[in-house]
Parts: C-alpha cells; structure tokens; sequence
C-alpha cells in the first residue's frame, strides 16, 4: 500500500468527518479553513489514498427499540482447534458473511477470536451458534458475554 503525506488540514478533514460524516462540502471546508474546492480535492485525495473506507449511519439501538425490539448484543470469544493460516482465513470468511456479526477480530494471546454480534432475540442468537460455531468442527470453544448496558460506542481513531 502506498504511503500519503497528510498535513494539519487533512488531519482536520479526517477528524471532522469522523465526527459527523453527513457535512457538506462547504461545512468542512469552513472548519478546515480552506476553500470548497481545495477541500473537495483534498477529501477526494484522502479517499483515494484508501484514509477513508465508507461511510454508514449509525442508528441508535435504544430508539429503534420500540419498532424493532431491544435486541441482543454479545462478544463472543472463539478459539478453534486449528490455527493454520487457510482455518483462520476460512473461520473469517465464514463470520463475515453473517450480517449479525457486526465486528470481528483476530487476537493473540487467548481466543483466536473476538466477535460482536447483534441479534433480534436469543432465538436468533441461539440460530447464528448452532449456524456458525457448532456446526464447524474446528470451533473448540465458545465463550459470550451479553450486554445489559451499552455505556459508550464509537469508531474514531485517534489523529494526534
């Protein structure tokens, strides 16, 4: 991959899009003090360089919940029999396919690894282990913890 020079406006670029995705070109040209299209160029810039991966919307969960029940959401530690490379790859090839795994990470030491998933009910959670984790035969062992309270939630990276 190659490498990008980024300076202080590029820094302010990315962080305020970290923040609020949704400003227009003329907002973050505003607190980037530059001008429109050298921001439009900048940001089209850092997309480019791959700085940049996607753009979502991040709904709220608890305001979702009276139209479509609270939900499950659980970290799931998983450590497999085999650590090969073509298992690990298979193991997360398989889990990203799933739409109810929202997160998942490769972790040393202790697990192999660190999922977050996001289920209707625990019916469905109950679906997704016996769909993902029993039915593999390299899954040794399953470990999940439920959340009760999500206290904070975010996705910026740090930029200073």
């Amino acid at each position: 991959m190659e490498s990008i020079t980024l300076d202080a406006v590029d820094l302010q670029l990315l962080a305020a899009l970290q923040r609020d995705a949704s400003l227009s070109n003329q907002a973050l040209a505003e607190l980037a003090h530059t001008t429109p299209p050298t921001c439009l160029r900048r940001v089209k810039r850092l997309r480019d360089a791959g700085l940049i991966e996607k753009q979502i919307t991040l709904l709220n969960p608890e305001r979702l919940a009276a139209t479509l029940g609270h939900g499950l959401t659980a970290m799931v530690e998983i450590t497999l029999d085999r650590q090969d490379a073509e298992a690990l790859e298979r193991f997360e090839t398989r889990v990203a396919d799933e739409t109810a795994v929202q997160q998942c990470y490769r972790v040393s030491p202790g697990p192999d690894f660190c999922l977050v998933v996001h289920t209707r009910d625990m019916p469905s959670y109950q679906a997704l282990t016996q769909r993902l984790f029993t039915a593999d035969a390299n899954v040794r062992n399953v470990k999940s913890f439920f959340s009760i309270k999500r206290s904070k939630f975010g996705a910026e990276l740090a930029l200073g």
